[in-house]
């Protein structure tokens, strides 16, 4: 059964989505390397001061291991203004009616 990750990063949103646009290469690349590794969906969103990843992988395992594997990750951090170290939580995926 799948789970659904919420990686939560202090960091400046605007940072992340500047070096996201100036370096698609290395952004699709790492998203490719994601997918070889098992992940389904990934996406950013900002809040205030605040940037999270919503991911849908197997199971952690398999996203601890693209996580541990991939520099360019803590890459991306660090031009994000990355103040400390990430949250990441796992929730179990709900299979059901109503879903879209």
């Amino acid at each position: 059964m799948s789970v659904i990750l919420v990686l939560r990063l202090k960091g400046d949103p605007e940072a992340l989505e500047r070096f996201a646009n100036a370096n698609p290469e290395l952004m699709d690349g790492l998203a490719a390397a994601g997918r070889e590794l098992g992940g389904v969906r990934h996406t950013f969103a900002a809040g205030d001061g605040e940037i999270l990843v919503v991911d849908e992988w197997p199971d952690e395992a398999s996203f601890q291991r693209f996580f541990d594997s991939q520099p360019d990750v803590h890459r991306i951090m660090e031009a994000a203004g990355a103040q400390g170290p990430p949250e990441i939580t796992f929730y179990r995926k709900i299979e059901g009616p109503g879903q879209f």
